[in-house]
């Protein structure tokens, strides 16, 4: 009697007996051994290149918390941008950030603009609803306080302010700093032909830096908000006059 010594090979998956029938053509072929993709640690932050986009990520904690790094100790250059990040982060914490043209009562005046910080520029309109000047003034400055979150804005409603303030002069718009008024526009015609908010910005900024981006620290003078601001205009132009001529060719 012919014995047919019958073995499993490392995978246990096949006999001597199935390989005679694979070389005959009786079997389909032996699958290949299973083969565990090669292993790749997952990137975290430590992996990542020390450079200056790696400071930029961090947060003002997790900057300071970097102070002791053995990593920076032998990089002089990481450990001064370390050290500058750090102070445009607290000097832009110090600016007050406001954001919007918040509502007001006379109640609230002298507390909220009168009173107002002194290094705080504070934009008032005097308006009443039911006037469209009124209405295209106060979006032209709910879009400059999006711009300029650290120069407040308030709205009062004119007679709340002024007993008795002539609707004639609305609206009108006081600007004040460190408890004084600074500037005071009576009308719409004070903001040119065409109210927009890069007009309203030049025309706040002629005599005083008003508008506070808070980004660029208290110290932004007259000249570098003024310089922004046309700068914005121009691209407005640019804007509309390509949307005029994309227009125009697709008529």
């Amino acid at each position: 009697m012919d014995y047919h010594y019958v073995y499993k090979d490392v995978e246990g998956a096949s006999t001597q007996w199935d390989d005679i029938q694979r070389k005959l053509g009786n079997l389909p072929p032996k699958p290949p051994p299973f083969k565990p993709p090669p292993f790749t640690p997952s990137e975290g932050q430590d992996s990542k290149p020390k450079d200056k986009s790696w400071i930029d990520d961090k947060t003002e904690d997790q900057l300071e918390d970097l102070e002791d790094d053995p990593d920076l100790d032998d990089d002089r250059f990481l450990e001064e941008y370390r050290k500058k990040r750090l102070a445009e982060m607290r000097e832009v914490a110090k600016v007050r950030r406001y954001g919007s043209v918040v509502p007001i009562s006379g109640s609230d005046f002298v507390r909220e603009v009168s009173q107002a910080p002194e290094d705080v520029w504070v934009v008032v309109i005097l308006y009443k609803d039911g006037y469209p000047e009124c209405g295209l003034l106060l979006q032209c400055l709910e879009d400059l306080a999006t711009k300029y979150p650290g120069t407040k804005f308030v709205k009062i409603i004119s007679t709340d302010c002024i007993p008795n303030y002539p609707d004639r002069n609305l609206p009108t718009l006081l600007v004040y700093n460190n408890g004084a008024v600074k500037g005071n526009y009576v009308g719409l015609h004070s903001f040119g032909r065409r109210c927009t908010p890069e007009g309203v910005a030049l025309v706040l900024c002629q005599s005083n830096p008003v508008l506070v981006d808070g980004q660029s620290g208290s110290e932004q003078s007259r000249k570098t908000v003024l310089d922004g601001v046309r700068q914005r205009l121009i691209e407005k132009v640019v804007r509309d006059h390509e949307d005029d001529d994309a227009g125009s060719s697709s008529d």
